[in-house]
């Protein structure tokens, strides 16, 4: 079942194609317990039609992100910050207790699916990361699904990892959507992850992944964030990737960025 936010307010649709809109605003309507018994009666009325244009499915939540959690993510990150001395924390985290968890933005910070992500002026390394995004209620349950995409300036980050935020946060640099999955059973462990970039509509780099390479669960991710914080509105908290383009790859404007997550869809943005 998904979850749109459009101009013309919240609609569903199931996997028959049926959709439906629903009154209410998104805050209280995606905090409610057992959402997707709520979608499916909702549904019941629903008729085959196209969802209105999306929009970036976010509105008080914020959006939070986990780092280091794929082997691929954990050698990557040593290798470029190796000069700084921060290869080491890189290292320890990943097979650390607590997991790496850093605050990425909200509605401010946020682009949906159609919309334009931003690179830094001061930045010449620059790439996306394609993360399966959690969707995380007020009650601190884990209650959906979306697409992220983390926005990062590997070199920022490479010089000194206290450079962490400002690699990380800016403006447009949290990618989400196009929608939020909400389903009866959690993802299976063989979902695949995809992200190609295009660059003048040719393929310039592809890569994919399956969520089971992940060395941490989404109950212990979930835990972390949620225990000295409170989220009224929910939160979305985005899982971490080891798909990078290795360099000397880096963004440039123009480039299109396509991230695939089924069931939930494909999050599309284009570099400003």
């Amino acid at each position: 079942m998904k979850i749109y936010l459009t101009a013309s307010g919240i609609q569903l649709q199931n996997q028959q194609g049926l959709v439906c809109s629903v009154p209410g605003n998104w805050d209280d309507f995606i905090n409610q317990k057992n959402l997707f018994e709520v979608c499916s009666m909702h549904l019941l009325n629903g008729l085959q039609a196209k969802i209105d244009n999306p929009l970036c499915p976010i509105d008080s939540q914020e959006i939070w992100a986990a780092g280091v959690t794929y082997l691929r993510s954990k050698v990557a990150r040593m290798e470029e910050s190796k000069e700084s001395g921060g290869d080491t924390f890189y290292d320890k985290v990943y097979d650390a207790e607590r997991p790496e968890i850093f605050y990425k933005g909200n509605r401010l910070r946020s682009v949906g699916t159609g919309g334009k992500v931003r690179i830094r002026k001061d930045s010449m390394w620059n790439v996306p990361e394609p993360e399966l995004t959690l969707f995380v209620n007020k009650q601190g349950e884990l209650a959906g699904y979306s697409i992220g995409n983390d926005m990062s300036s590997r070199d920022i980050e490479g010089e000194n990892p206290l450079y962490l935020p400002q690699a990380k946060v800016y403006d447009a640099a949290a990618g989400l959507g196009p929608c939020l999955l909400v389903s009866e059973k959690p993802l299976a462990p063989s979902t695949v992850i995809s992200m190609e970039i295009f660059r003048h509509d040719e393929s310039v780099f592809h890569g994919d992944t399956e969520i089971s390479q992940m060395k941490r669960s989404h109950a212990e991710l979930v835990d972390y964030l949620t225990r000295e914080m409170s989220f009224p509105a929910g939160v979305y908290l985005m899982t971490g990737t080891c798909i990078v383009p290795d360099p000397p790859f880096t963004l440039q404007s123009g480039d299109s960025i396509h991230i695939t997550i089924e069931p939930i869809g494909t999050l599309i943005q284009t570099v400003a």
